[in-house]
């Protein structure tokens, strides 16, 4: 199996080298590097690094860059694809256990979980209101599709290719929500998804969205779980729960 790891960047020149070479030795066969129009030196540093990557002229958006991400993973043949913020708030060093779980057939998503307990995410440095937050979102997540995840809003992921081939993901948001769109629709489509423990790291470098984005990405986030809700009862049909054509 080609395994991929692909990291969505956007001013992540402090922190990039770092979660690269926290991945081990063998884990990846290659590591793909999207920069959202960067003003620093991400791009400089990645290719120092020996990464393929690419980079979009003007700045497309958190979802735009997973789709670029995704694509060229498809494109360069990956089996399994794992999706790792390069901002170093993920412990990157976990990579073959996600890998493992997907490549041995227990599961078809993996996700990383930062909620093991309240006191870890908070002495992690989760915002107490993110915290909250986050719990509130995951409980009417987990209601509505029958799911029981510790946590629907992490940012370390992996995915099998068939997930990535079924799950028509280019229709999702351009902005944040995209996760918690993509997420559902896994659900939606019967995909197995599991999830393992990993440390919670906020700190100074590590890429977090304002209040103000914070309060819009919930509200789209419901949005997305009522979408989900009205299409499996056929009050609407979402093309968000449609199959591509082909798959």
């Amino acid at each position: 199996m080609k395994i991929v790891a692909v990291m969505p960047a956007y001013n992540a020149a402090r922190t990039l080298e770092a979660t690269v070479r926290d991945i081990p030795a063998g884990a990846v066969d290659e590591i793909i590097v999207v920069d959202d129009a960067s003003s620093d030196l991400t791009v400089a540093i990645a290719e120092r690094l020996g990464l393929t990557v690419v980079r979009h002229e003007a700045n497309r958006g958190y979802g735009a860059n997973q789709k670029t991400c995704y694509g060229l993973a498809l494109e360069r043949g990956a089996d399994i694809v794992i999706m790792i913020h390069p901002d170093y708030q993920y412990d990157s060093r976990l990579t073959p256990y996600f890998v493992g779980f997907i490549r041995d057939g227990y599961f078809d998503v993996m996700l990383g979980t930062r909620i093991r307990t309240r006191k870890e995410a908070l002495e992690g440095g989760m915002p107490l209101y993110k915290y909250f937050a986050n719990r509130f979102l995951t409980l009417i997540e987990n209601m509505a599709t029958a799911q029981n995840l510790s946590e629907w809003h992490t940012g370390f992921r992996a995915f099998s290719r068939r997930v990535l081939e079924t799950v028509p993901w280019e229709r999702n948001s351009d902005d944040f929500v995209f996760d918690s769109q993509m997420l559902v629709q896994c659900v939606a489509f019967d995909f197995r998804v599991g999830e393992l423990p990993v440390p919670v790291r906020y700190h100074e470098s590590a890429s977090s969205i304002n209040l103000r984005r914070s309060i819009t990405y919930g509200l789209r986030t419901l949005q997305a779980v009522a979408t989900y809700l009205l299409h499996r009862l056929r009050i609407i049909r979402s093309p968000l729960f449609l199959p591509k054509k082909g798959a």
